[in-house]
């Protein structure tokens, strides 16, 4: 199957989309399948690409203004001309926005079938940067998926929302966990005591620092006696939470064996978003032992079973999160209870088992494809 993989992210870049994407390749290719990337360009040049699983195709793009960690493709006729070249079988968008619009004209108008992968959620984040618009972003989503094959939503709530706005076709796929880079034996004891020198319970968030996060509602546990924060991500927010969250520990961007090792070694995830169409560093925390505090909506109300491998609180409550991540500073034997029925859940969610989901995804487009020109 040849598949032409179109996204609005791909790494260099660390976000959930880039990494969806570069799994989805990379599990074709070990399939035998022959991906291809569509992405805009970075900043730091092509190189990264080398490291790719398959071609990467980058279509000029400018820094999206006020956040120039994301970048936003600029109309080009490399998509189209890709798909072409690429003879490909089927279209895979992922996040279709800007760059995945382009994608799925191009599919249609040469009769290629495509699926689009639902992974952000723009009528949260039209609330949360200007305060409107989030009829107008369902507008955006409805017209764009619409015209799609087939939809794959990564949560139970996100299907129920696309559906609810009228989106047709929509079908749940879920995401992988790499659950050997993250697992328990990765916890580091010197790390700890670097990071929480008088033996603190150590709380994390891993994540894009932006405001639809919300990083600002761990304040509260900032306060806690005996709990050291951890913040590990960067981007818009950095200097304002550096501000809001006193004492905190901001170790900026991390990845790799490095990033697995910082997961391992927390006692407590705690998520802040509520605007999460799935939740990835919730999976990454429960793959590495570690019990999870998050908001109950979105992703994490299939993620995080309440009392069993962590607690579900109110979103942006931040006196919620406060009491969450208390009770569990406070009972060691909870967490690690929690944390050991966190990684028993996910043991089995591996981005080879998703990843040959997808395929049969793929495939039933096609086969309905082919009873349709029958």
């Amino acid at each position: 199957m040849r598949v032409v993989i179109v996204t609005e992210s791909f790494p260099p870049d660390v976000n959930g989309v880039a990494h969806c994407a570069l799994q989805t390749a990379r599990h074709l290719a070990a399939r035998g399948h022959a991906p291809l990337v569509v992405a805009p360009a970075t900043a730091t040049g092509d190189a990264a690409d080398a490291q790719a699983p398959c071609p990467v195709v980058r279509v000029p793009s400018l820094p999206l203004p006020g956040y120039p960690q994301v970048r936003v493709a600029l109309p080009s006729r490399r998509v189209a001309a890709a798909i072409t070249e690429h003879r490909a079988d089927l279209v895979h968008l992922a996040s279709p926005f800007v760059l995945g619009v382009r994608g799925m004209a191009a599919a249609a108008r040469l009769g290629i079938p495509a699926v689009a992968v639902y992974q952000t959620d723009l009528a949260g984040y039209a609330r949360t940067y200007v305060h409107a618009g989030e009829n107008a972003a369902w507008r955006r989503i409805r017209s764009v998926h619409a015209a799609a094959d087939l939809t794959l939503a990564p949560s139970t709530v996100a299907l129920n929302d696309l559906e609810a706005h009228a989106v047709p076709r929509v079908k749940l796929w879920p995401r992988g966990v790499d659950t050997v880079r993250f697992r328990p034996g990765h916890r580091d004891e010197a790390l700890r005591r670097e990071l929480a020198p008088n033996g603190e319970t150590i709380v994390g968030y891993v994540g894009r620092l932006a405001p639809e996060k919300q990083v600002e509602l761990l304040a509260g546990v900032c306060g806690l006696d005996g709990v050291r924060v951890v913040v590990v991500g960067d981007g818009p927010s950095d200097p304002g939470l550096r501000e809001a969250l006193p004492g905190a520990a901001f170790l900026g961007r991390r990845t790799g064996h490095d990033l697995a090792r910082i997961f391992a070694s927390l006692d407590v995830f705690a998520h802040t978003g509520p605007f999460e169409t799935f939740c990835q560093t919730v999976q990454e925390a429960m793959a590495s032992g570690v019990p999870v505090v998050a908001p109950a909506a979105g992703g994490p109300l299939d993620l995080v079973a309440h009392g069993r491998t962590g607690l579900l609180v109110p979103p942006r409550d931040a006196d919620a999160v406060r009491d969450a991540v208390e009770v569990l500073a406070a009972d060691p034997v909870l967490r690690t209870e929690y944390g050991a029925a966190g990684r028993t859940m996910v043991e089995g969610r591996t981005w080879e088992a998703v990843g040959d989901q997808l395929i049969g995804h793929y495939a039933d487009v096609l086969s309905a494809r082919t009873v349709v020109a029958a």
